[in-house]
């Protein structure tokens, strides 16, 4: 690390703690040089995977725009701004156990169709009828009728 004051390459660590509920390392440092101390944080950088879109291209995962299509399926619909948030921190976290650097988005697509079944069928009818691209009435009472097929859970 180096200093902030002099540029000095040597630093040495004085004091380490956990911050932020531990997500974060504070840590105390002084200059070997000049004597100065300073505070870094450090945090883990989880790195998302890139989105291969079906026409081949790669773009950088967007929470935004997952976050987006979520309220846009979820619009006047009774579903918590907390539930939809934590749904989507699910989908990330099965993205990165992937533990793949590039996913298609085909795999992101089913995934958040798997999380809008459960929260909320109308939802999941609204986002499949786009996502899928439901030409007529027929398509939609198919995905209508795998839904009231399958066991409630609740």
């Amino acid at each position: 690390m180096h200093c902030p004051f002099c540029a000095a390459e040597d630093t040495k660590v004085i004091d380490s703690r956990l911050v932020a509920e531990g997500d974060q390392v504070r840590r105390r440092r002084e200059c070997l040089s000049c004597s100065e101390r300073f505070t870094t944080y450090e945090v883990a950088e989880l790195v998302m995977p890139r989105i291969i879109k079906q026409n081949g291209d790669r773009e950088p995962f967007n929470e935004d725009k997952l976050r987006a299509g979520f309220q846009r399926a979820l619009e006047k619909r009774p579903v918590s701004v907390e539930s939809i948030e934590a749904v989507i921190n699910q989908i990330k976290h099965e993205l990165r156990a992937t533990g793949e650097r590039e996913v298609r988005s085909l795999v992101l697509g089913e995934l958040v169709m798997e999380h809008l079944k459960k929260l909320d069928k109308v939802a999941y009818v609204r986002f499949a009828s786009v996502y899928k691209s439901f030409e007529d009435i027929e398509e939609f009472r198919l995905a209508i009728e795998s839904l009231e097929a399958e066991p409630r859970t609740d």
